[in-house]
């Protein structure tokens, strides 16, 4: 495990520098670098097969680099190389300091238990055995993600898609993470049940001081959440920026054609 002490004040909450990643011959993730700030949204934004999920995964430490690093500025003030990490040093930060909220809730949810031990099997991990304590949070938890506490017992498979995706969340933010990262959060559901997931996911960011990078192919929800934005294009970040900036005075051509796209769409 490498760590060294530093001053928290100039030093992001997460640093990436010169990743690469290979899938065979194919190149998915090209000398990419990027700095997260405690609180910051960053969207990481491209067209399908650019490489913004194994970004992600990269980032998460899901996937292992074939080159460059990634340090995490721990709550100590130490900062440490996350790939350098064991295996059960990245399980506990996973849990505790980390979130990861899947496209897809089922890969973020156990389907075949409660509601309520969705949300309560992350602080059972940081050893919380209180029943009542564990049961009144987990309603609380449901009650700021939008689900009915009355629905503590049922489990996601009787949810809907929307419902699901907030419970992910729940799951997700029981432990009070500094740092979370999304995939496609909104994808696949209606725009209605959408719109109030991103607002949702504002408000929450917002009140909990989250630092978020969110993968996302839709640049309205880049927009909506997001403080700035990586361009992806081929597994390389060919632009970044304040979003409304990047947005507004797009800089390269490939992000030129994305936002034009959007406007004429």
């Amino acid at each position: 495990m490498s760590a060294h002490a530093t001053s928290t004040s100039h030093t992001p909450l997460l640093r990436a520098r010169q990743l690469s990643h290979h899938y065979g011959s194919r190149v998915a993730l090209q000398d990419a670098s990027l700095d997260l700030w405690p609180g910051e949204v960053l969207a990481v934004v491209g067209e399908s097969g650019s490489g913004k999920t194994t970004l992600l995964n990269t980032l998460a430490a899901r996937a292992l680099p074939a080159a460059g690093t990634v340090e995490f500025l721990a709550r100590d003030g130490s900062v440490h190389n996350v790939h350098a990490l064991s295996e059960a040093q990245q399980r506990l930060l996973a849990r505790t300091d980390w979130g990861f909220v899947h496209q897809n809730p089922a890969d973020g949810l156990r389907m075949d238990v409660s509601a309520g031990a969705n949300v309560g099997e992350r602080l059972m991990g940081l050893g919380h055995r209180h029943y009542g304590q564990l049961r009144q949070t987990a309603q609380d938890w449901l009650a700021r993600v939008e689900i009915d506490p009355s629905r503590i017992d049922d489990t996601p498979r009787t949810f809907s898609g929307g419902m699901r995706q907030r419970l992910q969340i729940a799951r997700n933010l029981v432990t009070h993470p500094r740092l979370v990262f999304m995939d496609e959060p909104t994808s696949g559901l209606d725009v209605s049940v959408q719109a109030r997931l991103l607002d949702l996911l504002r408000q929450l960011t917002q009140h909990m001081h989250l630092a978020v990078v969110i993968v996302t192919h839709d640049l309205a929800v880049a927009r909506l959440l997001a403080h700035r934005m990586a361009v992806m294009q081929r597994g390389r970040i060919v632009e970044t920026g304040l979003t409304d900036q990047v947005l507004d005075d797009p800089q390269h051509p490939y992000t030129q054609l994305l936002v034009s796209s959007v406007l004429h769409a």
